[in-house]
């Protein structure tokens, strides 16, 4: 698979849609008649209670999403403040109470599939349970095959939903009687103890803002679009909810309100009294509800199911889940896997769960409300611990007072939850804990804020804060990441060769990187929307890269990157990614004087990490040349040899070159060198002359030279040559060529002078 960075690609009116899309859905056209019938009229006042809830969090998940717009949104933002075992739960909660959410949305989709069709009863299926089935298998086949129109689809069914939804609040408004909104036992028949309650039911109307920031990493201009949609979505749907509900209840006395079609009942009261005694129009009002009703549950099923996906790859890319769940299909190029274990899940929960909407409901709501709570914390860690790269363009107003009132107000709800749908998401809490326990923290490597905050501060803090963040911390050693920058299909297996090597004598992992260098002229976007053949391209060159690592049984990562520079980008590619060693081609880089860094970025940076060069083709690896003079680099060559030798079984022969009558000298020498470097028993080789010259006739009988860079500075080595460059020049063997990283101040890379 080829781990893609995701394209920048969606605008401020498709993030919007994503969250009203998602909020006005079943909990709208299902919700407002069982919440009334829980509340009385004064269930207007739950909804906008729950609007305001998810606006004090939607203040916090929009600084979060602007300081690291990054796939996963609250998962992300919690595993990297709180740290893995948090991340965990955040992820596995969002994971689940998707799955719930979706599953009472298609609940939703067959209690209004129900009033067009007549389905039967199979089993212990009800018609609504029935119709919920089809239209779950129908939405997991959708995301199953990726229809790249689902984007566009979903913003025409929003525009489409706030149409019908207007005209049945206008028609409302002229029908309505605020004496059938009071009742005859007021506006609050149960007490106003009631509010609460009913807004914990009906808080799942409000989970749709926060999968805008699971959608963040390709949102254009996330510092001002992305607290904009997450803000004004909210915003826009706690209106709508407030006049639409209100509307409901003034049109039809709440006792009678449906619980399975509220909208399409009142629709078919509001619009003939509105225009007077017209045939036929109580029908079709109801009609048109119900294939409002019918678009909008279907909206929100298929933005869970996606919004979960996204989760997962989120998940897997951090080593909490296996990535097995997010194999790529071949032909679809979705992650097909999470997708089916989501909607297996989902169809469990219609089946088990379907016949009481209101635990759906509330399971889905109590476990995101658990995530908003971490979430909220999260953001205090990373203003506290003044992380440099927290960076956000959007702050919170009245810090802390906002991220605390968040987490506050958001475990306060979920103590107005039933003891079962408490009980529900309490198990998966503890599975998800469990989880991390026994698989997740032996695989993760992610250190969160907090634990670094700690740590830092170990000294001043009480001991057992300190053996508690000991406790919990992932002890997950994955080894060093060798970074590939793959570019040409003849120089591909090699360089496979040599990083697979690397990766499985250090125990490590490979990342295979295509870097796609995009002229000037043309925009990345541009070249992002017109990419089929470079897919093709791309996917062929690291699906062979993927095979030919699996010789050597190490794990190995692909990503495509679009750029419009070329090795500057393997340097950011590096540290990104957190590279250890970096293996890439000689003809696809540019040198100043035989060393990695070009002219600029040598004079002003250091490398990112250890780097090896490869300049040939066709490796015959059966032995391997290492000269020596005892450099900086060359300790880098002896590791690339004693990775060959037990890998690929190589003969390793090292040498070293000294002044006639040295040789003794030269020979004590490279037999410490060699004891030093684990290669005692290689052969060793002192010659005599220029050096130059003797690497030229000795490296001639070997399959492969592996030389380290000079420490020699940018100005000697332009002046007086470099031995690594004129090796490179002259041999017709492979040369490889090692650089590892130095600290040097500017006059020493200029001058030659080492510090």
């Amino acid at each position: 698979m080829s781990d893609d960075e995701l394209a920048k690609d969606l605008g401020l009116v498709s993030a919007m849609t994503i969250g009203i899309g998602t909020m006005i859905g079943a909990g709208i056209f299902v919700l407002p008649g069982v919440a009334a019938n829980a509340a009385g009229p004064v269930v207007v006042l739950s909804f906008v209670a729950g609007g305001v809830i998810a606006m004090v969090n939607a203040l916090s998940v929009s600084e979060l999403g602007t300081a690291m717009p990054k796939a996963g949104g609250g998962y992300y933002y919690i595993n990297k403040s709180l740290g893995p075992m948090f991340g965990s739960i955040a992820g596995m909660g969002d994971w689940m109470g998707l799955a719930f959410a979706s599953a009472f949305y298609c609940i939703g989709f067959g209690q209004y599939l129900a009033v067009f069709v007549g389905l039967p009863e199979i089993a212990f299926l009800n018609p609504i349970q029935l119709g919920a089935l089809l239209a779950g298998a129908v939405f997991v086949a959708v995301n199953y095959i990726g229809a790249k129109e689902t984007g566009g689809i979903q913003t025409v069914i929003v525009f489409i939903l706030l149409s019908i939804l207007t005209a049945f609040a206008l028609a409302g408004f002229l029908s309505f009687d605020y004496a059938t909104l009071a009742g005859e036992d007021g506006l609050a028949p149960f007490g106003t103890g009631a509010i609460l309650p009913a807004t914990a039911l009906v808080f799942v109307s409000f989970l749709g803002y926060a999968k805008i920031a699971t959608v963040a990493e390709e949102l254009k201009n996330p510092g001002r679009n992305l607290p904009i949609a997450i803000i004004g979505s909210v915003a826009i749907v706690t209106v709508v909810y407030a006049i639409l509900v209100t509307t409901m209840l003034g049109v039809i006395p709440w006792p009678e309100l449906s619980q399975d079609a509220p909208v399409a009942q009142a629709a078919s009261v509001a619009f003939p009294a509105s225009i007077g005694p017209i045939g036929g129009v109580a029908a079709a009002a109801a009609a048109v509800m119900t294939v409002g009703a019918l678009l909008a549950t279907a909206s929100s099923a298929n933005a869970s199911i996606l919004a979960s996906a996204r989760i997962n790859f989120a998940m897997g890319r951090d080593r909490i889940v296996t990535n097995w769940l997010n194999e790529i299909h071949p032909n679809y190029a979705t992650p097909y896997r999470s997708i089916l274990v989501t909607g297996a899940l989902i169809i469990v929960f219609i089946a088990f769960l379907g016949r009481d909407i209101e635990v759906l409901a509330k399971a889905a709501s109590v476990l995101h409300l658990i995530v908003y709570a971490l979430m909220n914390l999260g953001l205090i860690v990373f203003r506290e611990a003044d992380v440099p790269e927290y960076d956000p363009e959007f702050r919170v107003p009245l810090y802390p007072i906002t991220p605390i009132l968040g987490a506050v107000l958001s475990l306060g709800l979920v103590g107005f939850m039933d003891s079962l749908e408490i009980a529900l998401s309490g198990v998966f809490v503890v599975v998800a804990v469990l989880w991390y326990f026994l698989y997740a923290r032996r695989k993760t490597t992610q250190q969160g804020v907090l634990s670094e905050f700690i740590r830092a501060r170990e000294e001043k803090l009480p001991e057992g804060v300190v053996d508690a963040a000991d406790a919990v911390a992932p002890v997950g050693d994955d080894g060093p990441t060798i970074m590939v920058a793959v570019s040409n299909p003849r120089t591909e297996s090699d360089l496979i060769t040599l990083a697979g090597a690397l990766a499985s004598h250090k125990g490590g992992r490979v990342l295979a990187t295509h870097i796609i260098t995009v002229p000037d002229q043309t925009s990345l976007r541009t070249a992002a929307e017109n990419r089929e053949r470079i897919d093709a391209s791309s996917e062929e060159l690291l699906s062979a890269a993927k095979a030919d690592a699996e010789a050597f049984d190490v794990p190995i990562e692909t990503k495509t990157i679009l750029s419009h520079r070329g090795v500057p980008e393997v340097f950011d590619a590096a540290r990104s990614n957190d590279a250890d060693t970096v293996v890439m081609g000689y003809r696809g880089a540019q040198f100043a004087g035989g060393r990695v860094e070009g002219t600029l970025e040598e004079l002003t940076h250091n490398l990112p990490c250890d780097f090896l060069v490869l300049d040939g083709q066709g490796l015959d690896l059966t032995d391997v040349l290492v000269p020596t003079a005892g450099g900086h680099s060359s300790d880098l060559s002896a590791e690339v040899a004693l990775a060959l030798r037990e890998t690929v079984d190589v003969d390793v022969t090292l040498l070293h070159v000294t002044e006639p009558g040295a040789e003794d000298a030269g020979r004590e020498f490279l037999t410490d060198w060699a004891g030093s470097h684990q290669l005692a028993d290689a052969d060793l080789r002192v010659e005599t002359g220029g050096v130059e010259t003797v690497i030229e006739e000795v490296g001639a009988g070997y399959s492969l030279v592996i030389v380290g860079a000079t420490e020699r500075g940018l100005l000697s080595r332009v002046i007086r040559g470099s031995l690594a460059f004129e090796t490179i020049q002259r041999l017709d063997t492979p040369v490889l060529l090692t650089e590892r990283p130095s600290s040097r101040s500017f006059w020493a890379r200029l001058l030659g002078r080492n510090e």
